[in-house]
This record gives C-alpha cells, sequence and structure tokens, in this order.
C-alpha cells in the first residue's frame, strides 16, 4: 500500500483507509442513517457551491490562522468528535491527539472515546470535550466537572442524539465492538446492554447507547450553562432560531450539523442550512460547519457562507486507519496546503477576507 506521503489530497486516503478496514467497521465509519438520503446530499450540497473569486488582490502577506474559543489555530478546521478511534489504529485517540497538536488545530473528544480523556489531554494540544447527555444525569455533571479537571478549553453538546438512528448497514452487519475496544467514559454501570456483545440483526452499538443516552432540552441546556464555566458549544443545529435560542441561553457558538448523515435521513444538507444560521446568529457566536468536508476547497466554501471554521471527521479516521499519527498529521497537513492554495487562489489573504466572497449555487 503506498505511504500518505504518496497521496495527493484526502480523497485519496479513503481507498487506502477501506482497504486496510474489516467491512463491518467500514461501514459503521462510512454509513449513514436509514436509506442514506442525507449522507449522500451533504456532498453534493458542498459541490453545488461555486465561489466568485477576486483578482489583484495583494496577496504579499497571508496567513491561515484564525481564533477559536480563545486558541489560536493554524487554519479554520478542528478535528470532529468521533467515536472510538481504535476500531481503526491500536494507538486510538493519542495518535490522533499527538497529530492535531503537531497541525495547530483543536481536537474534539467524544464522550464515546476509546481512550480516556486524561491520557488524551496529557498527550498536549488543545482539547474539546464532545458531551453526550446521560440518563443519569449525576453522572453527566461528573464528566463536565472531568472535562475540566483534565483541562479540556471548550464543552461541545451533541443535541441532534437522543438516540441513535437506525443505521442498517450496521443492522445488517449486527455490528458489535470488538473486544479491545471500549468507551471508558461511558463505563459499564449504566446497566446499558455491552456494545461488545453481537445482538443478531441489530447495533450492539446502537442498544448501547440507546439505554446510555437521554433527550436535552432547553431546559437541560440552561443548566449546563450555569454549570461550567468553559466556553460552551451546541452541535447538531440545522434551523436558524435553534441557533438564536442556543446564543441567547448562553452558548458561545453553534455547531450545524446533521451529525454526517448519521441522524435523520432527509434532514437538510449542512451546506443549505449555513447560510441561515449564520444571518440569524449575526456574529453574536462562534459558528462551526460539520458534515462531508473533503478538502481545503471546502473549508473555503464554509467560510464564504459564513462559517468562523469547520470540523473534520471520516477523513481523520481514513489517515488513522492508514498510517496511524502520521496517517492523521498527513490529513490535516493536506487540509491547510488545499486550504492555502484555494485561499489565496480567491483573492483573500486571510481566513477573514473569505466572508466577502460571493458565492453562486449549481442547481440541484
Amino acid at each position: 500500500m503506498a505511504p500518505t506521503t504518496d497521496a495527493g489530497s484526502v480523497a485519496d486516503l479513503e481507498p487506502a483507509a477501506r482497504e486496510r478496514l474489516a467491512g463491518d467497521i467500514w461501514d459503521f465509519i462510512a454509513g449513514g442513517s436509514g436509506d442514506e438520503t442525507t449522507l449522500a446530499a451533504n456532498r453534493a450540497a458542498l459541490d453545488r457551491i461555486t465561489l466568485v473569486p477576486h483578482v489583484l488582490r495583494d496577496l504579499s502577506e497571508r496567513h491561515t490562522q484564525c481564533e477559536l474559543f480563545g486558541f489560536r489555530a493554524s487554519v479554520p478546521v478542528a478535528v470532529a468528535p468521533i467515536a472510538y478511534h481504535r476500531l481503526v489504529h491500536p494507538d486510538g485517540e493519542m495518535a490522533t491527539a499527538r497529530a492535531a497538536r503537531r497541525a495547530g488545530v483543536p481536537l474534539t473528544v467524544s464522550t464515546m472515546s476509546s481512550t480516556s480523556l486524561e491520557q488524551v489531554t496529557e498527550a498536549g494540544g488543545t482539547v474539546w470535550f464532545q458531551l453526550y447527555p446521560l440518563r443519569d444525569r449525576q453522572r453527566t455533571r461528573a464528566l463536565v466537572r472531568r472535562a475540566e479537571d483534565a483541562g479540556c478549553a471548550a464543552l461541545m453538546v451533541t443535541v441532534d442524539v437522543p438516540w441513535m438512528a437506525r443505521r442498517p448497514r450496521d443492522i445488517r452487519n449486527s455490528f458489535s465492538l470488538p473486544p479491545h475496544v471500549r468507551a471508558p467514559l461511558l463505563g459499564d454501570e449504566d446497566g446499558a446492554p455491552d456494545a461488545r456483545s453481537r445482538v443478531p440483526h441489530a447495533s450492539a452499538v446502537a442498544e448501547h447507547t440507546r439505554a446510555a443516552f437521554a433527550p436535552f432540552t432547553w431546559a437541560d441546556l440552561a443548566e449546563l450553562r450555569r454549570a461550567t464555566s468553559l466556553p460552551l458549544i451546541v452541535k447538531g443545529v440545522l434551523a436558524p432560531d435553534d441557533a438564536v435560542r442556543a446564543v441567547e441561553a448562553g452558548a458561545d457558538g453553534v455547531v450545524v450539523s446533521n451529525h454526517g448523515g448519521r441522524q435523520l435521513d432527509g434532514a437538510i444538507p449542512t451546506a443549505d442550512a449555513l447560510g441561515a444560521v449564520c444571518e440569524a446568529v449575526g456574529g453574536r457566536g462562534t459558528v462551526l460547519f460539520d458534515s462531508g468536508v473533503r478538502s481545503g476547497t471546502d473549508v473555503l466554501r464554509a467560510l464564504a457562507c459564513g462559517a468562523d471554521a469547520v470540523l473534520v471527521g471520516r477523513p481523520v479516521l481514513w489517515g488513522l486507519a492508514v498510517e496511524g499519527e502520521a496517517g492523521v498529521h498527513r490529513v490535516l497537513t493536506l487540509l491547510r496546503r488545499e486550504f492555502t492554495d484555494a485561499l489565496g487562489l480567491a483573492g483573500c489573504p486571510d481566513p477573514a477576507a473569505a466572508r466577502e466572497l460571493a458565492i453562486w449555487r449549481r442547481p440541484a
């Protein structure tokens, strides 16, 4: 297999990762919910966005840095919260953390991390913690305190997963975690089925989370805001009025996301929802874009639509599967190089200037 240094784009790593991974693990990573219409629509909606570049601009002084919740990121990118990195590489989240630190971008650690939060933060770098609200509210509060004590720089609460949607690939595969993979932040004390125990014609992971997770309300968000002084980010927002309400409730930012096409199938593609959310928020909070980012041009598209930065998910796992830490670093390096190139070719000296770009959407 060709090393990642031969990859000319992030997309080059996808087939290499698919070749490396077992079929059921690939399906767990790559698949979506329902008929996967939203999964496909995310990519199609991004591809419909075309940019109107400026010319004859002074590009003698350029940079790609941006401020994200008090951290100066090298590029407007953060690693999205992704479950169970050890499914694709034995070093798991530790390799991802080291690569993100080297690349100068934040890493979001999932509640479903396969490595303890403390181990990840000890690797250095800027770490955000992604919270899935649990049925046991006391344990939810304990996770928030644990993130604070571990030195996390922000708290990201996911609000579009009251339970895990039906994902047919996982059901057909009767997917369960291999014996060496577990979720130390969730633990086995939730009374939930063991995600490592195969359930015929069902996803053991979905059964586990269905028992452990709980729906989250606006009252719960207000309570969470009072419970922590960390910057609070609300992930899973698509409706502009929900974004406004989140900011008014004290959220420092929102993530425009349909969970990568893995929750409500038929939900609006995030690229189509982004502009209205940004307009509604009106600069009162940071807006991050998630679901479908595959290139530096996608980063530029998101910024031109009003986002402050993007989250990148599946490509990180592609790199991790192919070459561990070096593979993740390669993905992040490629994104930075592609974004640097696209930014300059669009006539923009820095990320802030990308907001001045006009966009035109090709008809669907």
